[in-house]
C-alpha cells in the first residue's frame, strides 16, 4: 500500500523529481505522506518545496532535487542552462525552505494551540542524475544529507535517517502529529466553500447596482411634477421612492431643495424608511417619513380604532384636510413622495393636496402596483399624473420570480440572477404553522443567518407574531425586524415594500376569502434568494392556476 500522496498525481517541472517521486512512493510507508510542489511565502519571500515527507516516529524531511547538469566545482554550487553555469544554492535554498515550514507549522493555532511540544525537521538534497561520489562532503551539507544517483535504491531510508540523527533535541513526531502537519500544509483543514450567505451577498450587491442604474428614469421626472410610477414586486420601486425623496430634499440638476414627505402606507415600511433616511446627510433628509396615520398625529389629530373603517376613509381625512388648509407656510410641503400609493384610499389625497404650498404645481410622486392592491378601497388622486413603467424585476432570483409571474401587472424582464430552486411543502391549512416552523429550523441549518430569515403568513398570524405585539407592542415588534439574531413573523399586510433573503411563506389559509390573489402574490415575492411554500396547493390555485404550474415545473 502506498504512502498518502498529495496531491495523488502531481505535475513536475522536471524528469528528476519525477524519478525522486516514484522511488519514494514504490518505498514509502503507508502511514507516511509524501507532498509534491509545496509553494510557501513568509514575510522575507516565496518558498518551494520539491517534496516533503511526513513521517510518524521519524520526522519531517524537506528535499530539494536537482537534475543534471548539477555541480560542485571551486566551492560553489552551479547548473548547467542553455550551456553556461549558473550559479546555484540547492543547500541553502532547502535549509531555508524547512525553516520557513516549521516555522509555518508551529505557528499555525492547530499546533500552537495545542500542548504539543516540537518535534524533528530536516533537509536533504537529491541529485538522480548525477553521481557525487562517497566521499563529497560539505561543512553545511555532509554525506549524508546529499543523495546522488548511486542512492535511489535506497533513497527513502537514508531519508529517514536524516532526521534520527539531526535535531536530537526534538521528538520524532506521532501519527497525530503528522496527520496535523499534513493538514497545515496542505489546507486540508481550511475550507472556503461558499455559503448560502456569501451567494446571497453577490446577487444583491448586484441588484442593488441594478436598481442603482434604474435611478437613472428618475431624470426623465426632472421637469415633471405629477408621475405615477408603476411596477410589479422586486422591480425597485421602493428605492427608487428614497432615491427620489433624497434627491428632491437635496436639490438637483439646479433645481433649489425642497421640503419633502415620504410616505407609505404600513407601519414596518415606514420602519425601514425612516432607519434609511436616518443614515443621511442633514441635508438630504426629508422633512417628514412615516405613514398617512403618523402625518395625522403630527398635525395634532389622534388615531382611532384600527375595527373602524369610516374613522380612516371618512373623519380621518376630513380632519386632516382642515388641518391642512390651516398650515403655515414653513409646516407645508413642496412635494410628497407616496410608496405603495394603491393602498392610500381615495379621500386620503385631498389632505394631501391641501398641504402642498403650491396646490397645482406641487409634486405628486406615485409608486404602486395595482396587483399588490391589498384593501378593498381603491383610490386615485384626483389630479392627472404622467405614467413611467418599471418593467425589469432586479430583486428577486430568476427561480422566484418565475413562480411569481403570472401575478404580475405586466411581464417582466428577469435580471435577479439564478439561485436556490423554490421549495413547496404540502400541507393542510390547520397544520401550516407547525410545518413552517420546521422548514425554518432546516432555512437555518442550511446556512441562512437568523436576521436574514422571515416566516410570513397569508390568513392567520402567527403564534410567535402575536405574541412578540402582545408583550412588546407594536413599536417594539417592528424592532425586533431588525434584530440581526430573530427570524422575523409576520404577516404579508404588513410586509409590502419589506423584503428578507430567505422567506417561509405559509399559506394557512384554504384561499376563499377576499383578495387572496393579491396576499399570495406579495408573499411570493418578499423572498429575494430563498422561498419556501408551505401550504395546499389546491388553495394556491384559487389565487392563479399557473403558480402552481410553475411549482410543478420546479419540483
Amino acid at each position: 500500500m502506498p504512502p498518502l500522496l498529495l496531491p495523488a498525481d502531481p505535475s513536475f517541472a522536471t524528469d528528476s523529481e519525477r524519478v525522486v517521486w516514484e522511488k519514494l512512493r514504490s518505498a514509502l510507508r503507508p502511514e507516511d505522506a509524501l507532498i509534491s510542489n509545496l509553494r510557501l511565502t513568509d514575510t522575507s519571500k516565496d518558498h518551494e518545496a520539491d517534496l516533503v515527507l511526513v513521517m510518524p516516529g521519524v520526522g519531517v524531511v524537506v528535499v530539494e532535487v536537482k537534475g543534471a547538469g548539477i555541480a560542485y566545482t571551486d566551492g560553489r554550487w552551479t547548473m548547467q542552462r542553455q550551456g553556461r553555469p549558473e550559479p546555484v544554492d540547492p543547500v541553502g535554498q532547502v535549509r531555508d525552505t524547512r525553516y520557513a515550514i516549521r516555522n509555518y507549522v508551529e505557528t499555525d493555532a492547530r499546533w500552537a494551540e495545542s500542548s504539543r511540544s516540537p518535534v524533528r525537521f530536516a533537509h536533504a538534497v537529491v541529485t538522480p542524475f548525477t553521481s557525487l561520489g562517497l566521499d563529497f562532503d560539505l561543512p553545511d551539507c555532509p554525506r549524508w544529507m546529499i543523495h546522488d544517483k548511486a542512492d535511489l535504491a535506497v533513497l527513502a531510508e537514508r531519508l529517514a535517517h536524516i532526521p534520527l540523527s539531526f535535531e536530537n533535541h526534538r521528538r520524532p513526531p506521532s501519527q497525530e502529529d503528522c496527520e496535523v502537519i499534513v493538514d497545515i500544509l496542505t489546507a486540508r483543514g481550511t475550507n472556503a466553500v461558499a455559503t448560502v450567505m456569501d451567494d446571497a451577498d453577490e446577487r444583491q450587491f448586484r441588484a442593488d447596482r441594478l436598481t442603482q442604474d434604474q435611478g437613472l428614469i428618475l431624470g426623465v421626472t426632472r421637469l415633471l411634477r405629477r408621475v405615477e410610477i408603476r411596477g410589479g414586486a422586486g422591480s425597485g420601486k421602493t428605492v427608487l421612492a428614497l432615491t427620489q425623496a433624497r434627491q428632491l430634499t437635496k436639490g438637483r440638476a439646479g433645481r433649489p431643495s425642497e421640503r419633502v414627505a415620504l410616505l407609505c402606507y404600513s407601519i414596518g415600511l415606514a420602519s425601514y424608511f425612516q432607519r434609511e433616511v436616518a443614515s443621511w446627510h442633514y441635508k438630504e433628509r426629508p422633512a417628514f417619513v412615516g405613514t398617512f396615520e403618523e402625518l395625522a398625529n403630527l398635525w395634532g389629530i389622534e388615531s382611532g380604532s384600527r375595527d373602524d373603517p369610516d374613522f380612516w376613509e371618512q373623519e380621518l381625512p376630513l380632519l386632516m384636510a382642515e388641518r391642512a388648509a390651516e398650515l403655515p407656510p414653513g409646516q407645508r410641503f413642496d412635494s410628497f413622495v407616496v410608496d405603495e400609493a394603491q393602498d392610500f384610499a381615495e379621500s386620503w389625497w385631498r389632505p394631501l393636496l391641501a398641504a402642498l404650498r403650491d396646490e397645482q404645481e406641487g409634486g405628486l410622486f406615485l409608486y404602486s402596483d395595482e396587483n399588490q392592491r391589498l384593501f378593498q378601497r381603491f383610490g386615485r388622486p384626483p389630479v392627472p399624473l404622467v405614467p413611467l413603467v418599471l418593467d425589469h424585476n432586479l430583486r428577486n432570483t430568476r427561480q422566484i420570480a418565475e413562480v411569481f409571474r403570472p401575478l404580475a401587472p405586466l411581464r417582466m424582464r428577469l435580471e435577479g440572477g439564478d439561485g436556490p430552486e423554490v421549495l413547496h411543502v404540502q400541507t393542510t391549512p390547520d397544520e401550516a404553522d407547525g410545518v413552517a416552523d420546521d422548514q425554518v429550523e432546516a432555512l437555518l441549518d442550511e446556512g441562512w443567518e437568523a436576521g436574514h430569515v422571515a416566516l410570513l403568513t397569508t390568513g392567520r398570524r402567527h403564534p410567535e407574531q402575536r405574541n412578540r405585539q402582545e408583550m412588546d407592542g407594536q413599536d417594539g415588534y417592528w424592532d425586533s425586524f431588525w434584530d440581526s439574531e430573530l427570524v422575523f413573523y409576520g404577516h404579508v399586510l404588513g410586509f409590502k415594500g419589506l423584503e428578507r433573503r430567505a422567506v417561509v411563506l405559509c399559506v394557512n389559509e384554504d384561499g376563499t376569502r377576499e383578495r387572496f390573489r393579491e396576499r399570495i402574490y406579495v408573499g411570493l415575492s418578499r423572498a429575494t434568494d430563498r422561498l419556501v411554500i408551505v401550504g395546499d396547493l389546491a388553495a394556491i390555485a384559487r389565487a392563479e392556476p399557473d403558480v402552481v404550474k410553475a411549482l410543478r415545473a420546479r419540483s
